[in-house]
């Protein structure tokens, strides 16, 4: 376990943001990639969003980001082909560029989050499914469901769109829409299982695909994450339920909470985030990774951007 002292020090070395000359630069709200000739290099920041807002840093969330989406790319890539090229840095991946498909696949096993918030308030048919009376919060859907989002830019909101509206209006053919729909449940079924046999049940993920050079569907941006995945404790899961009591989380609702008790949901300004909410949460994506990879975290202390320009010294 890290030390308490080692957290504090990282407080005020969490890297924000990066300026490097190198190529042409696309800042996202956790990433900063780098586009050069048919790369990209992708630095994941320590900062951290919540409610489509950037809200500030956390102590090796970076790391533990972008390590836990190499070990899943290792895990899945006879499943679809993913964009790894290689990681030279702790925080880093150089990847593949590839056409970016402007659909998120979105894969939920459980009736949670935003699905479960709408049908409480009684929709039942939802991104062009129908859903049974009687379900009840948290339950586990008899198979794997697909609900895909629109994929916008920093700022404005994703949001719900069904298979025939993404079909009819031509934004991806049926065909490419079924392969990546097939490729989606897959990596969620490889991603249960392999979560399970680490006490953890993989609740609902993101997907985002893109197009080779050949025109091939390739697996790109993160996957399995804590930012693009929701995970319960699996050997808690029935009795929770069975007591209609919230589950155990190992993602970003231990933060979404802390804020909505500050009265901020996404509509005005975010509260700043004290010392201690950073390193709890820091603590939590730590703990998540040594649960998924079944490895003991090592931190790479000290400052982060320094590291990686050295690190980077032969793109730069």
């Amino acid at each position: 376990m890290i030390s308490d002292e080692i957290m504090k020090n990282q407080l005020n070395n969490t890297l924000q943001k990066t300026d490097l000359s190198i190529g042409e630069k696309y800042q996202g709200k956790v990433r900063d990639n780098y586009f050069v000739d048919d790369k990209i290099i992708m630095i994941t920041s320590d900062r951290i969003s919540a409610f489509d807002h950037v809200l500030g840093t956390i102590p090796f969330k970076g790391q533990v980001l972008n390590q836990i989406s190499l070990f899943w790319f290792n895990m899945t890539r006879d499943i679809v082909k993913n964009h790894l090229i290689e990681s030279p840095d702790p925080n880093v991946m150089v990847t593949k560029k590839c056409k970016k498909i402007p659909i998120e696949m979105v894969v939920r096993g459980y009736l949670t989050g935003s699905l479960w918030r709408a049908y409480e308030k009684g929709e039942r048919i939802l991104y062009g499914i129908k859903f049974n009376q009687g379900l009840k919060k948290q339950q586990k859907f008899g198979m794997p469901i697909v609900t895909p989002s629109t994929k916008e830019e920093y700022g404005k909101h994703d949001m719900p769109i069904t298979q025939k509206e993404i079909i009819e209006k031509g934004i991806l053919p049926r065909e490419q829409y079924e392969k990546i729909e097939e490729a989606a449940v897959k990596l969620f079924e490889r991603g249960t299982k392999i979560a399970a046999d680490n006490n953890l049940i993989l609740v609902d993920t993101k997907y985002e695909f893109g197009l080779d050079e050949n025109d091939e569907i390739v697996l790109i941006d993160e996957i399995h994450t804590p930012d693009s995945s929701r995970f319960w404790v699996k050997d808690k899961y029935k009795d929770l339920f069975n007591q209609g009591r919230d589950q155990e989380r190992l993602d970003k609702e231990h933060l979404r909470k802390w804020l909505m008790a500050k009265g901020f949901s996404g509509e005005g300004t975010p509260p700043k985030l004290d010392d201690d909410i950073r390193m709890q949460v820091a603590m939590m994506y730590i703990d998540l990774y040594q649960r998924i990879t079944g490895q003991e975290f090592k931190p790479e202390a000290g400052n982060v951007l320094e590291r990686i320009k050295e690190n980077l010294s032969e793109y730069m």
